[in-house]
């Protein structure tokens, strides 16, 4: 029976090591390539855009929005002007009319496309902030340029993205902050504050505050995949 002598298989030994080697240095450089493009230099968001069907149902939502701020309390006295386009009387000066809230229509409701055409439409953050809604959950994910001048990473994008469990239950809103990310890292809860996880309505409402003020303004709050409604207080 014949085998291979010693020293063939030694240069076989090595020859598969030797592809061994540059296989996974060729997995490595894919993959800090592609991290890289992804989390390192992220490219900006496309901004999303409405139709004219959604321009118009948006367009109508807006002016609703303005007209309850025009009609509240500190406000009917004060000279808002609309937009050319709207304005009514003469020379564009509103039509006096007295305050009420009999028939008022206290619900707010926008789609996820209306929240980010709102961004795309109104500031620059529609290519640095995209806003996404599923059950029960508002999700976002944020481009922050870092300041040149920062040591290591100065000049490149901080890519964060972030989750918030938003509903209604046990007669109160309920405000669950889920978690943040920075270029797909989870950050600690002990960074967060210890804020992960917890009920900020519950934690923080009790106090005269900011969680305290918004949790008694709303009486209902619901987040589907896809659509936000609020129903205010009267």
């Amino acid at each position: 029976m014949e085998t291979d002598p010693p020293e063939e298989k030694r240069k076989g030994g090595c020859l598969k090591i030797g592809l061994l080697v540059v296989a996974v240095a060729l997995v490595t450089s894919v993959v800090t390539l592609w991290v890289a493009k992804g989390y390192l230099f992220p490219k900006a968001f496309r901004p999303v855009q409405l139709d004219a069907r959604e321009e118009k149902v948006l367009d109508s939502k807006i002016e609703a929005l303005t007209d309850r701020a025009r009609q509240a309390p500190g406000n009917r006295d004060r000279a808002i002007q609309r937009p050319p386009h709207r304005q009514n009387g003469p020379r564009g000066a509103l039509t006096p009319e007295p305050y009420g809230e009999k028939d008022a229509d206290r619900e707010i409701h926008f789609t996820e496309r209306e929240l980010n055409g709102l961004l795309a439409k109104n500031t620059d953050l529609a290519r640095k902030l995209a806003i996404d809604l599923s059950d029960d959950l508002a999700s976002a994910k944020l481009l922050l340029p870092l300041d040149p001048d920062l040591p290591f990473l100065g000049g490149k994008t901080l890519k964060v993205t972030a989750g918030m469990e938003l509903r209604y239950a046990d007669g109160r809103p309920v405000a669950v902050l889920r978690g943040v990310s920075v270029w797909g890292v989870p950050l600690p809860n002990e960074w967060l504050g210890g804020l992960k996880n917890i009920d900020l309505v519950r934690e923080f409402g009790m106090d005269h505050g900011f969680w305290h003020s918004l949790a008694a303004g709303i009486e209902h709050i619901r987040i589907e995949d896809g659509s936000l409604t609020i129903k205010l207080k009267p």
